[in-house]
C-alpha cells in the first residue's frame, strides 16, 4: 500500500538532498539504468550469477576465476582496484551476482572490474541514483512514495504522472528508448520538465500572501490624463488602468512595471501618486541625480494637483510633512517619515541588503500593508515573467513614445581612427559622447586601459572632458556639470541607470565582451533620448564574439533579455537567489516556453 504523505523520519533524511514533498522526490531522477535481469555470460554488458573457483594476485591486478551458473562457462574477472571488502565476498566457493562488460578473448570470457550486485537489485531494470544519500536508502523511500496515484493527488495530470513513474520504475519500452538515446527519452524528459515547473509554480502560489491594504484609493485618473501634453502609448494606458485597479482593491498591491529604456515609466509613477492623493505616496530612486530628475518632472506634471517634496542626503527634510508625493533616495529610509499608503521604488536591485530591510519595515502598518509598485528598466524574458507572476503582478512597457535610431557596431584597434573622427564630428556639433571603461585604475590582468590611463589622451585631444566612477563621492555633481557644459564623459557603468543627458548621441563601451547584455543595453539606452540619431560602439579585441554580434542586431530590451537568457541560466526565483548560473535542473527557460504555459494553465484550472 502506497503512502501519500512523507513521514517525518523520511523527511529528515530527504532534507539532506533538498527534497520536501512527493513531487520534489519524483524530480530526483536516476543517473543511469542497468539491466539486472540474469543472462548467460557472453560478450556484452550483462548481469550473470557465478561461483568463485580461484583467485590469484600480483603487484598490479587481482584475477578471479568464475564459473557462470547459467552457461557453466568459465569467466576470468580482472581487478585493477580490489576493495578490501571484496576479499570475503570473493572467497573460493562463494556465489554472487556480477555485472560488467564481458569480452571473448582467445576462446575465453573476460570481464574487467565487474561490480558485485546486491540481491535486491536482481531481476529487474534497475534505476541507479547519485546523491549524497546511500542508494538503497533513497530507493526504498522512492518505492514508498513515488506512485502515479500520489502524483495525481498532488494535482499532476495522469499522463505526466505515468511518464514520471516510468522514469523511476522503467518498463521494457522505456529501457529500449534509453539504450538508444543513452539519456532519459524525449517524452519522459518533457514530463520531468513539466513536473519541475508545475511544482515550482505551485510553491510560488503558496508563497504569495495577500495582505489587507492600508487604504483603498479610488480617484478617477481622467483629469490627470487629460492634462498630459502628449499621447500615451497603448502599453502606458494599460499599465495605468492596471495600477488604478490595484489601488482600488482592498488587497495591498504588489506590482512590477518593467519598461524598456525610454518607455515612459515616470508618467506611471505620477499617475499612481495622483490616484493616491491626498493620501501620501513615497517614491524612492537609486541616485540623487535620478531623484532630482524625477522631482523636476513631477513638479511639471502634477502642478496644482499633488504637492511634491524632495528628500535627499543634502535636503533638510523640513518639507516632508506637507508633501503628498515624497521623492528621494535611500536617505528616505533613515528619516522619520509620515504614514503613506503607496510606496514606489525605481530599480530596487540597486539598493543594499540593509536598505531593503528598512524598506520592508516601511511597507507595514500592523497586519496591513501599503500598495507597493517596483519599476525596472531591465527587461526580463517572457518565460521568467510568466514564472514570477505567480508571486507578483506585472505590467510591461514594450512600446516607446518616440522612435529611437541607434546604430550599434563592434569596433576594434583598426577602427580607432574612424571612431575618433566620429567623436570629433559629434562634439563639434554640440552633441555629447560617453566612453565607458571597465576599470578606474590600471589592472594587472586587464587587456584594456583604465580611466586613469586613458584620461591623458582624451584631455590632450579634446576640450570639455569630464571623468567619474562608482566610488567617486563627487560623481553626481560631475554628471550634472557634464550635462550642461561637457563634451566627453569618461566613466564606469555608474551612468547605466536612467540619467537624462538629452545631448548624448554616442556611447563607446570599452571591453564590451566583459559586460552583461542587460548592462550593454542600458548603456546604449542613454543615447538618442530626444530623437537624435544615436551611435553605440562596442570596443573589443575579439570582433568575432558571437554574443556581441547578435546583440548588435537587436533593438528591444525584451529581445536582449531573451538572448541573455540563452547565454546564462536564470536564477532560482523562489529562494531569491537570482545569480546567473543557478538554474532549474530540467526546465530550460530559453527553450521550454510551451511547457511552462501548459503547466501554468493546468495549475490555474486546478486552483480556480
Amino acid at each position: 500500500m502506497m503512502v501519500s504523505k512523507i513521514a517525518e523520519s523520511d523527511l529528515e533524511t530527504l532534507k539532506r538532498i533538498g527534497v520536501n514533498s512527493v513531487t520534489s522526490l519524483a524530480l530526483v531522477a536516476p543517473a543511469r539504468y542497468y539491466d539486472f535481469r540474469i543472462k548467460a555470460a557472453a560478450a556484452g554488458e550483462r548481469l550473470f550469477f557465478a561461483e568463485v573457483e580461484g583467485i590469484s594476485k600480483n603487484a598490479k591486478t587481482v584475477r578471479v576465476t568464475l564459473r557462470d551458473i547459467t552457461s557453466l562457462r568459465r569467466v576470468e574477472a580482472i581487478f585493477f582496484n580490489f576493495p578490501f571488502y571484496y576479499k570475503k565476498r570473493f572467497s573460493v566457493g562463494a556465489r554472487l551476482y556480477l555485472y560488467g562488460k564481458t569480452e571473448e578473448r582467445f576462446g575465453r570470457l573476460t570481464v574487467i572490474q565487474p561490480k558485485a550486485v546486491s540481491e535486491y537489485k536482481v531481476g529487474k531494470i534497475f534505476a541507479s541514483y547519485k546523491t549524497s544519500l546511500r542508494e538503497n536508502v533513497l530507493v526504498n523511500i522512492i518505492k514508498k512514495y513515488v506512485s502515479v496515484e500520489n502524483l495525481i493527488s498532488e494535482g499532476v495530470k495522469r499522463k505526466i504522472a505515468e511518464n514520471v513513474f516510468k522514469i523511476h520504475f522503467p518498463d521494457e519500452e522505456f529501457f529500449r528508448l534509453y539504450l538508444k538515446e543513452r539519456s532519459i527519452p524525449g517524452p519522459y524528459l518533457k514530463a520531468l520538465k513539466y513536473l519541475e515547473i508545475f511544482d515550482y509554480l505551485k510553491r510560488a502560489r503558496n508563497k504569495r500572501i495577500n495582505y489587507a491594504a492600508i487604504k483603498r484609493c479610488e480617484k478617477d485618473i481622467k483629469p490627470f490624463l487629460e492634462r498630459l501634453p502628449f499621447e500615451l502609448t497603448g502599453d502606458q494606458r494599460r499599465a495605468i488602468e492596471a495600477i488604478a485597479l490595484d489601488l482600488k482593491s482592498e488587497r495591498a498591491a504588489r506590482r512590477i512595471v518593467v519598461g524598456d529604456v525610454g518607455s515612459g515609466k515616470s508618467v506611471l509613477m505620477f499617475a499612481a501618486a495622483y490616484i493616491a492623493a491626498p493620501r501620501r505616496s513615497i517614491l524612492m530612486a537609486p541616485t540623487t541625480v535620478l531623484a532630482d530628475q524625477l522631482y523636476r518632472e513631477a513638479k511639471r506634471f502634477l502642478a496644482g494637483l499633488v504637492e511634491v517634496s524632495l528628500v535627499t542626503s543634502k535636503e533638510s527634510g523640513d518639507s516632508i510633512e506637507k508633501g503628498e508625493l515624497i521623492i528621494g533616495t535611500h536617505a528616505l529610509l533613515y528619516r522619520k517619515l509620515p504614514k503613506a499608503c503607496l510606496v514606489m521604488v525605481d530599480e530596487q536591485h540597486r539598493f543594499g541588503t540593509a536598505q531593503r530591510a528598512a524598506l520592508s519595515a516601511l511597507l507595514r502598518e500592523g497586519q496591513k500593508r501599503v500598495h507597493y509598485i517596483q519599476f525596472s528598466a531591465t527587461p526580463i524574458p517572457r518565460t521568467q515573467a510568466m514564472i514570477e507572476s505567480a508571486m507578483v503582478d506585472f505590467s510591461f512597457l514594450r512600446e516607446t513614445p518616440f522612435k529611437r535610431e541607434v546604430v550599434t557596431q563592434i569596433v576594434s584597434k583598426e577602427d580607432f581612427k574612424r571612431v575618433i573622427e566620429h567623436i570629433r564630428y559629434e562634439t563639434q556639433n554640440d552633441r555629447q559622447v560617453l566612453i565607458v571603461y571597465p576599470l578606474v585604475q590600471e589592472g594587472e590582468k586587464s587587456q584594456y586601459k583604465s580611466i586613469e590611463e586613458a584620461k591623458r589622451f582624451w584631455e590632450s585631444s579634446f576640450e570639455g572632458v569630464y571623468f567619474t566612477h562608482g566610488k567617486d563621492p563627487a560623481k553626481e555633481k560631475i554628471i550634472k556639470e557634464f550635462a550642461s557644459k561637457g563634451k566627453i564623459l569618461l566613466s564606469t557603468t555608474v551612468v547605466e541607470v536612467g540619467i537624462s543627458l538629452p545631448r548624448l548621441s554616442t556611447v563607446v563601451i570599452v571591453g564590451a565582451e566583459k559586460m552583461g547584455l542587460a548592462t550593454l543595453h542600458q548603456l546604449r539606452g542613454r543615447v538618442a533620448r530626444n530623437g537624435l540619431k544615436g551611435y553605440c560602439f562596442l570596443y573589443t579585441h575579439n570582433k568575432d564574439n558571437e554574443r556581441l554580434k547578435r546583440f548588435c542586431k537587436l533593438k528591444s530590451g525584451f529581445e536582449v533579455a531573451e538572448l541573455d537568457l540563452k547565454f546564462r541560466k536564470s536564477g532560482d526565483l523562489l529562494s531569491g537567489k537570482e545569480q546567473s548560473g543557478k538554474s532549474f535542473r530540467w526546465i530550460d527557460l530559453s527553450e521550454d516556453l510551451e511547457i511552462i504555459k501548459e503547466a501554468k494553465s493546468d495549475l490555474s484550472a486546478l486552483l480556480s
